[in-house]
């Protein structure tokens, strides 16, 4: 149930709100709504979106099984919440944007609250549950890379369906009070540096709260911990006729929340389409480890039975699924592999990285002759990585030139001490590396195990 009071304890609704102005208001005026455990609805076309399937596409087999198990593991172990809190000033002089006294650098920001008349503000925190974060990294260190990436997907499905949970309850609470919610606002969305984060969480004030699961720290950085967390900014705007001309300011646009009553425009579907979780073939390409013409009786280049860094299980299904290799007529051997991750911030966003590799012939031991890294074409994830916000162009530059192993031959990953960190983004070099690694080995466990001989 939803807990709902002001500041001072005493009133149940916050009437003074109506009065709201861009001046410090009293703080038995100001409203403060807190859910610590609310019933979680995710769309299906939403966590659809988030896993990068097609409007159209069918799902079926482990993938349609992994989607509803993710589902069934959050309902018996999430624990999310969200809470509110109106501000107590809000003032936009300067093209700044000042909250009870604290300044941000948010020029988008501070040019939608001034289009619309904001007045006030809405400052939000919700959370999905660190036991969420906590679980999907058990997985991935079990060797469990497709559960990871559903758990994932559906925890950042969750605190997109707190936001919409809490931006309801905020617009059922403004519409009987002639006022007008816009779309919520976050520090690493464009404008907003990322490392305000902590500033905001200390505006939100969710250590005064005894009533919630667990909270929320920033780390220097801007990241959260847990990092399925948002905090937020909702402008509060009594010219409710803006807002209903200006299209590009109604959040209802952006709000998926299904039946609700207070709507004033149509969602849209964002435009941004996901890549599909497995990639499209390369033309001339034979799909998984196929291709490479090695003589079945020949002298292996490469380990048998290698200790990889993952299951080799894992690998296998990741070279049938993710991996594309052709063999040229000089007997090199060209091969793409795609990786999918998420950003350690802004909700956990999808990404794909495209890996191509070159190999000399199974004759001069799979040298490495060539080696490449870069966002799938068309993805916009990368964009909302921590580090691609603070320096995008010095982020890309170093994903684009490192090269490791090369000149070496493919043989040489099984014994490559190398990062292990395994977050779902690129900001850190061990995190690149990592992935690198990955990327290698599923491509020397393809080879080793088409080049193995043939029993009998």
């Amino acid at each position: 149930m939803t807990a709902e009071r002001d500041r001072a304890g005493g009133a149940t609704d916050g009437d003074g709100a109506a009065e709201a102005s861009r001046g410090p208001m009293s703080a038995a005026a100001l409203l403060e709504l807190a859910d610590p455990a609310p019933a979680v609805v995710v769309q299906e076309p939403e966590y659809r979106r988030l896993l990068g399937w097609p409007r159209e596409h069918e799902v079926t087999g482990r993938s349609l099984e992994l989607a509803a198990w993710a589902r069934s593991w959050y309902a018996g172990h999430g624990r999310p919440w969200w809470f509110a809190r109106q501000a107590g000033g809000l003032s936009l002089a300067g093209g700044r944007v000042e909250i009870e006294g604290t300044a941000f650098d948010a020029p988008r920001l501070g040019e939608m609250l001034a289009q619309a008349g904001a007045t006030s503000a809405m400052l939000v925190a919700v959370g999905a549950g660190g036991a969420c974060e906590e679980h999907a990294r058990r997985l991935w260190e079990e060797g469990k890379p497709d559960e990871y990436f559903f758990l994932e997907v559906y925890g950042s499905a969750v605190v997109e369906a707190l936001v919409a949970a809490a931006a309801f309850r905020l617009c059922e609470w403004a519409d009987g009070r002639a006022l007008a919610v816009l779309p919520h606002y976050s520090p690493g969305y464009p404008d907003w540096d990322i490392g305000d984060q902590g500033r905001l969480l200390d505006l939100v004030g969710l250590e005064r709260r005894g009533d919630l699961p667990e909270g929320v720290r920033a780390l220097p950085t801007g990241m959260l911990r847990p990092k399925k967390s948002l905090l937020a900014v909702f402008g509060l705007t009594p010219h409710v006729e803006r807002v209903q001309r200006l299209t590009t300011l109604v959040p209802c646009a952006n709000c998926a929340l299904a039946g609700c009553r207070y709507r004033r425009a149509p969602y849209r579907r964002p435009l941004r389409q996901l890549e599909s979780v497995h990639p499209s073939p390369d033309d001339g390409a034979t799909a998984g480890a196929g291709g490479n013409g090695a003589g079945a009786g020949a002298r292996v280049p490469l380990t048998a039975g290698a200790r990889y860094s993952v299951a080799p299980a894992v690998l296998r299904r990741w070279a049938d699924e993710r991996l594309r290799m052709r063999c040229l007529a000089d007997g090199s051997v060209e091969a793409t592999f795609r990786y999918d991750g998420t950003t350690c911030s802004n909700l956990g966003q999808p990404l794909a990285f495209e890996y191509r590799i070159r190999l000399a012939s199974r004759e001069e031991g799979y040298r490495i002759v060539d080696l490449s890294c870069a966002p799938v074409p068309g993805d916009l994830g990368h964009k909302f990585m921590c580090e691609y916000l603070a320096d995008g162009e010095a982020l890309m530059r170093a994903i684009a030139t490192e090269r490791p192993l090369l000149g070496h031959p493919l043989d040489a990953v099984v014994g490559w001490r190398r990062g292990t960190s395994a977050a779902g983004c690129y900001c850190a070099a061990s995190s690149r590396e990592h992935k690198w690694g990955l990327a290698l080995e599923v491509l020397h466990c393809a080879l080793a195990r088409e080049d193995a001989p043939v029993a009998g």
